[in-house]
């Protein structure tokens, strides 16, 4: 056994070392992040994309993209959690977060060429994001959380480009309303606002309500469809016959036992509508199913009743009544009900529930022509829902159209000059990362990126800190000014993240599978992919790109 080498891995086995095992990486990291650039800014392109039952959707929302794509890359997964991260901690930013780690781990490559060890890049790149949010924080500007005109700004430019532009002045003073309507004392709580969707209107013909919708019909014909003032049961049981745990067989002789069998039934339907009348109760929303007999019950005593509501919707009107759920009508009482007016509206064939004056909460009701519409608009109004509430919540902002992006990669280089060693190369390529913001955003503007790129490195060396691109005008200006305005909070998120997920891909210099690395599982699953070694299983998906 002198000079062999000892082989403890099974046959099955794959690994893959040092500089292959960082290129590995890196090209996956970079494929998912290809995938999305094309996507950013407000004349971004949508990718449509077709799941394995053949349902399609069509968005360009970056962490929507990487979720439905059918990815099968460890590496690649772990920057779809940076888009996920950055969707949970800011809302948006989601593609600028996957598309700058994409790019600083290009440029980590070729840092890597140069011979330069991973460890100094990875320390580089974390002195160059702490210092970029420090300068985040230094360039941003305090604002007044009451300010409604530039909340609307801050909401019409996470909106742009996600199909609600066209309606986006109407849309935004609605996003913003519903924010307020759920801040109390800077404190924002988005479980109060609940969307809706309805096909077949305009997406201009959204409205916000107070209170909840809820898209049913009531059980019976004969009752009431309205009720001012509603006495409201929210019950999470069946009113049915009760069925017994174990499976049962009732042998039946004679047409009296079957008499008797069906009159014990109805009287058990009774005793449930006379308990629900008892608690004074005028309306019924019930999470599960009601009895046909049952519903002839509850329509003689005039109580409206409805079934099989989302269990969504009854948590949302446990808060818009200010009541609690019954989960057992033999323990139901007047104190269960919570008070506040049902109204129907044939037109829409919904109905709309509001509550007393403690309740809070409301519903933006979005419309649209079809449902691939409503679906993206949905989309684009809870990125800016969440938006607003972080700008609300943390009362700062900064420039758009890439110049924070611009502002932040100057400062970087200066400060490049006082970091030592071949840090200071890491410092300076993850300065040139940032700028990979406005380059793309001109290219898909279909502007010419490296013009853009000096305007505006000329702008930011005259002071003007500022300066982006407005892509609508195709003009380096004050986008501030021009009403392209960010949450400073995502752009420092945005940061944080795209440097974690690049350092860890860059600290793996050993890659040990238990299968085959390349998934590429061949035949036409994998047509339009990668080579082996890259994404692999994102060949299914490789005509959406």
């Amino acid at each position: 056994m002198q000079g062999q080498p000892m082989i403890v891995m099974s046959e099955d086995s794959q690994r893959v070392k040092d500089k292959d095992a960082q290129e590995h990486n890196i090209t996956a990291a970079r494929a998912v992040a290809d995938a999305v650039r094309s996507t950013l800014g407000p004349k971004g392109m949508d990718k449509m994309l077709v799941d394995s039952m053949g349902d399609v959707t069509i968005t360009n929302d970056g962490v929507t993209i990487l979720k439905e794509m059918d990815i099968d890359n460890p590496t690649a997964e772990m920057i779809i959690e940076v888009a996920e991260t950055q969707e949970d901690e800011a809302g948006d930013g989601t593609t600028t977060a996957v598309a700058v780690t994409g790019e600083l781990l290009k440029n980590a490559q070729n840092l890597l060429e140069q011979d330069i060890h991973p460890t100094a890049v990875i320390k580089g790149f974390h002195l160059a994001s702490e210092k970029a949010r420090e300068e985040v924080d230094n360039i941003a500007e305090n604002v007044d959380t009451d300010d409604e005109e530039l909340l609307r700004k801050v909401a019409e430019t996470s909106m742009t480009g996600k199909g609600a532009e066209l309606n986006k002045e109407a849309l935004s003073q609605i996003i913003v309303d519903a924010v307020q309507a759920v801040t109390i004392e800077d404190t924002v709580d988005l479980e109060f606002i609940n969307i809706e969707t309805q096909t077949g209107r305009s997406a201009g013909e959204s409205e916000l309500l107070e209170g909840a919708v809820i898209d049913k019909d009531p059980v019976h014909d004969n009752m009431p469809k309205s009720v001012e003032d509603a006495e409201v049961l929210l019950l999470n049981e069946a009113v049915e016959v009760e069925e017994t745990d174990v499976d049962t067989e009732i042998s039946i002789n004679d047409p009296d036992q079957l008499k008797n069998f069906l009159d014990r039934e109805e009287a058990q339907l009774k005793e449930k509508v006379e308990q629900i009348k008892e608690t004074g109760a005028n309306v019924v929303l019930c999470q599960k199913g009601i009895d046909d007999l049952a519903q002839h019950y509850l329509a003689k005593e005039g109580i409206l009743a409805v079934r099989r509501v989302k269990k969504s919707d009854i948590q949302f009107l446990r808060e818009v009544l200010g009541t609690d759920i019954v989960s057992d009508l033999d323990s139901a009482s007047e104190d269960d009900l919570g008070s506040g007016s049902i109204t129907r509206d044939d037109s829409d064939e919904l109905f709309y529930v509001s509550g007393g004056d403690d309740a809070h909460g409301v519903t933006l009701l979005l419309r649209g022509s079809t449902d691939h519409v409503v679906d993206e608009l949905e989309r684009g109004i809870t990125d800016a829902l969440d938006v607003v509430a972080q700008t609300v919540s943390d009362g700062r902002v900064v420039s758009g159209g890439g110049a924070i992006e611009v502002e932040l990669a100057s400062r970087l280089r200066d400060y490049s000059d006082s970091v030592e060693g071949r840090e200071q190369l890491a410092v300076e390529a993850f300065a040139d990362s940032l700028e990979l913001v406005p380059r793309v955003l001109a290219e898909n503007a279909g502007l010419d990126s490296i013009d853009t790129l000096v305007d505006l490195r000329a702008a930011h060396e005259d002071g003007e800190k500022r300066a982006g691109l407005n892509v609508f005008s195709s003009d380096v200006e004050d986008t501030f000014e021009a009403g392209i305005v960010e949450p400073a909070h995502a752009k420092e998120q945005a940061l944080s993240s795209a440097t974690e997920a690049a350092n860890l891909v860059l600290k793996i210099d050993d890659i040990i599978s238990a299968g085959d690395l390349s998934t590429d599982k061949g035949g036409d699953e994998g047509a339009g992919g990668p080579p082996a070694g890259g994404m692999g299983g994102m060949g299914g998906m490789g005509g959406a790109m």
